[in-house]
């Protein structure tokens, strides 16, 4: 079984570190008898403390940061030959002939 990964750690701590003291000064305010006011930083705080894992899932992963890095400075010529239709068939071909090992890396 394998265990969270270190992105998903990286994305945690951050996510605790802003959401932290949001958490602590609503609870305050909870004590204090200001519920309005509680309320609103815990919904901050929860707000704060999921919004790395948001903005990795929207913008991608790593690898997807790789694969845009390395498409950007890729070669242009064999682009403009290849048209959309060409690269469905050679990749439905190319799904057929590997294995499920290499299709589950090649994602």
């Amino acid at each position: 079984m394998k265990g969270p990964g270190i992105l998903w750690m990286l994305q945690t701590g951050a996510g605790l570190s802003m959401a932290g003291p949001m958490f602590v000064v609503g609870f305050e305010f909870l004590r204090t008898g200001r519920t309005v006011a509680g309320v609103g930083f815990f919904a901050l705080g929860l707000v704060a403390l999921y919004f790395p894992t948001y903005l990795v899932n929207r913008i991608g992963g790593p690898r997807a940061w790789i694969r845009r890095r390395i498409g950007r400075f890729g070669s242009e010529d064999d682009s403009e030959e290849e048209t959309a239709a060409d690269l469905e068939g050679n990749d439905e071909l190319e799904r057929s002939r590997s294995s499920p090992l290499d299709r589950l890396r090649g994602r």
